[in-house]
């Protein structure tokens, strides 16, 4: 896999949330120029700011709630018509930043079941593994974002059959909501073969 491959880097040293916000625009240009707004206009901290697959600017950010509500208000009126999705979550799930900071891993062993939810962009991909974190008792095994996609998303999760299955129907819905979700799949006992590749 090649860096530009990799999730977007959060920044080092600062912990996310707990409330989080995102602008996903169609510039990377304009993106660079709503980024700079928005640090103008809140008390707020860039976790990333960065151009994702395929030509789109990505930014993920944190603070109060009302500094991330001005920022995205600003945001979204600099990025007009480049705006493609946006996110506020006012309590995120700690998974959310793990599965975003990590960079490898490979499991061991066998896992009872597995759940992947793929959707068109960034905002709707980050919304649905925290909203099905927040439904089940599952594990987050992988939310990869946009680069080495094609600007797609994809949240691949573990748990017991019914908590996998609870957890991609939230997920599904949030992504649905937005008119993002492209796919999602429960593979209930998936292969051994396939559990070192996840």
């Amino acid at each position: 896999m090649k860096h530009s491959d990799h999730n977007p880097m959060l920044r080092e040293g600062l912990v996310m949330g707990p409330a989080i916000a995102l602008l996903e625009v169609a510039s990377i240009a304009r993106g660079m120029e709503v980024a700079s707004g928005i640090l103008w206009e809140a008390d707020i901290e860039l976790l990333f700011a960065t151009s994702v697959q395929p030509g789109k600017y990505v930014m993920l950010f944190t603070g109060s709630i009302e500094d991330l509500r001005s920022a995205l208000q600003r945001g979204g009126e600099e990025a007009a018509g480049d705006l493609l999705d946006q996110l506020l979550i006012p309590q995120v799930h700690p998974q959310v930043e793990t599965a975003l900071r990590r960079t490898q891993g490979q499991i061991q062993g066998t896992i009872d079941a597995l759940g992947v939810l793929e959707t068109a962009n960034v905002a709707s991909a980050i919304l649905a593994a925290d909203s099905a974190l927040k439904r089940a008792n599952v594990d987050l095994l992988e939310l990869r974002i946009a680069n080495g996609l094609g600007g797609k998303s994809y949240v691949s999760l573990t748990g017991e059959v019914s908590d996998v299955r609870a957890a991609i129907a939230a997920g599904s819905a949030e992504a649905e909501r937005s008119g993002q979700l492209l796919r999602q799949v429960v593979v209930p006992s998936p292969h051994p073969g396939l559990v070192p590749f996840l």
